[in-house]
């Protein structure tokens, strides 16, 4: 490409970064990096075919601009923080919505498959979830108290071990990502199975609904960023696989940004299910309509903040569609 040819095409963009650092325009933090991103790549372009040229040192200019003034002497405070959790990443997450859904739809498919499984062949569940777990339940139910398994250990220790092993899967599940979404899948069947196959498992000895009001206490919360995390390596896996106008690194890039950002905003989800497990699933003889009341609390702040929330922050500013091709 010709460096006139070169000037021509990209020079919308290389304006449009040198108005926001002027204070002349406003980008949404998403927009932002998303436009940095893209005048990175082209000055390595310029780098490598016009390195001696005035188009090189301008854009080495204003990418050295946007480092002074965008990461040099940044503090993290609460405000900043507030504002990822509430504004960022949900107009952010907002495309992903439909990533969001087959994440579910795959996990969905998987947990029903377990639940076949177990009814067809009953040693099924043995073979997910170990004949130690099965005969200590076993064992629990004929002592009459079936989910006596959340009273075994002390609340904090548990809370602990729990709250870091979820994060661990959801990491997990965000990592494997990178075999172009495959290894995201496994991790999504793998839960989906056990899930279905546990679930299937109390109700072939008559206490579905003891089970499940007991469960989902913290399982509504913990299952669903399990799936949000699935989510996360999906988009990483689909940044590899369609790279769209973007040369390969640079999707990767972006989709890596973007899931590191899903990851993040599970993070806090994760302690509250851990909590819920550690603290409140234990006391199994609460009546039934606290539990279903947590439940669906529950289920509500989860569908608020990654549906209703990132839909209505769209509607309202518009910000998060994409500006520039």
């Amino acid at each position: 490409m010709r460096e006139s040819l070169f000037v021509k095409k990209n020079q919308s963009k290389w304006t449009s970064l040198e108005q926001y650092l002027a204070k002349k325009s406003a980008l949404s933090p998403s927009q932002l990096a998303d436009l940095y991103l893209e005048v990175a790549d082209d000055l390595n372009y310029a780098r490598t075919f016009f390195p001696d040229s005035q188009v090189f040192y301008y854009l080495n200019q204003l990418a050295s601009t946007y480092h002074r003034e965008v990461y040099q002497d940044k503090k993290l405070g609460s405000r900043s923080i507030l504002n990822f959790y509430f504004r960022e990443f949900p107009l952010m997450f907002y495309q992903y919505l439909p990533v969001l859904g087959i994440a579910f739809a795959v996990f969905a498919l998987f947990a029903l498959m377990g639940a076949y499984s177990t009814h067809t062949e009953s040693t099924f569940v043995r073979s997910i979830l170990g004949d130690a777990y099965v005969n200590k339940t076993l064992e629990n139910i004929e002592s009459g108290d079936p989910m006596a398994v959340y009273k075994s250990m002390n609340e904090a220790d548990m809370f602990l071990g729990i709250t870091v092993n979820n994060i661990r899967v959801s990491l997990t599940a965000f990592v494997a990502g990178i075999f172009l979404g495959l290894g995201t899948v496994l991790v999504l069947m793998y839960n989906g199975i056990m899930l279905g196959s546990f679930q299937y498992f109390f109700r072939t000895q008559d206490l579905f609904w003891e089970s499940a009001r007991t469960i989902w206490i913290h399982g509504t919360i913990e299952i669903s960023v399990i799936i949000v995390a699935g989510c996360a390596g999906m988009v990483l896996g689909k940044g590899m696989l369609f790279p769209g106008t973007y040369s390969r690194l640079i999707s990767f890039q972006r989709a890596m940004k973007d899931g590191l950002k899903i990851l993040v905003s599970t993070i806090p989800f994760f302690i509250l299910a851990g909590f819920l497990e550690s603290f409140v699933t234990r006391y199994t003889q609460m009546p039934d309509w606290l539990s279903f009341l947590i439940i669906l609390s529950s289920l509500g702040m989860i569908l608020f903040y990654y549906v209703i929330l990132p839909r209505k922050l769209y509607k309202q500013t518009k910000l998060c569609k994409p500006i520039l091709n």
